[in-house]
Formats: structure tokens, C-alpha cells, sequence
């Protein structure tokens, strides 16, 4: 399969398709249709495999209200006419204090269209001693 020429603008629309959904609690369940049985996430550190697992983990989510502030927004074709997806923004839930994160998509080719391969997201925490 060849590089999808196209990735720049997939990514971005991705990316405002995928936020316009996680964003709004109402319709966050409709990500089900982004992943598959071969989707992973890792969300804060937590392996997660399959749809069912995946959305068992979205919706467990407490939060009520989110604000996101997107910095920026990469992507890169992958050989097999995927998508690469890397976000880093600034995101606010419910009262909290606003905190840096990343999330990195990759997108695999089902006939004419994608579903989300693979999901990491961590809030840009640092440790200090």
C-alpha cells in the first residue's frame, strides 16, 4: 500500500473530529466507532486492548466540563497508507488547574476509511523530588 498523500489534512481532521466527540460527554460514547477489537490504548500508563476495554475507560471518566487548548497537531504517513498522529495541547477539567498534554494516534487504512490502531495519552506531569 503507498503513502497516503493526504495525511496532513487527515490528522487535523481527525483530530477535531475525535476532541469534538471526547469533549462533549453526550456523545462520547460514539468514539466506538473509531476503535476495533486490534485497537490499544494506553491511557496514563494503563494497557488497554480492544473496543469494549476502551470505552469501558473513556466512559469511567468523571469529569463534566473540558477546556483544550491545542498547540499543536503532526502527523506523518505510515507505509501501509496510515496515519501518525501526534497532539500536544492544554487541557481543563471540571475545576482543576490546566495541565499539558500529549496524545499520539496512529491510523490504520479499513477500506475507505480509519480506526485508531493505537492511543496514548498522558497529561505532561514531571515528578520532582
Amino acid at each position: 500500500m503507498a503513502l497516503h498523500l493526504a495525511y496532513d489534512d487527515i490528522g487535523k481532521g481527525f483530530v477535531q473530529q475525535y476532541y469534538g466527540l471526547f469533549d462533549d460527554a453526550l456523545q462520547r460514547s460514539t468514539l466506538v466507532n473509531m476503535y476495533n477489537n486490534d485497537s490499544f490504548m494506553t491511557f496514563e500508563g494503563i494497557q488497554i486492548k480492544g473496543v469494549s476495554n476502551i470505552m469501558e475507560k473513556l466512559n469511567s471518566l468523571s469529569f463534566k466540563k473540558i477546556g483544550r487548548v491545542l498547540t499543536a497537531v503532526d502527523s506523518q504517513p505510515t507505509l501501509d497508507g496510515g496515519v501518525l498522529i501526534h497532539v500536544l495541547g492544554r487541557l481543563k477539567t471540571d475545576e482543576d488547574q490546566p495541565h499539558a498534554y500529549t496524545q499520539t494516534f496512529v491510523l490504520k487504512p479499513i477500506g475507505t476509511s480509519f480506526f485508531v490502531q493505537h492511543d496514548i495519552f498522558r497529561l505532561a506531569l514531571h515528578d520532582t523530588l
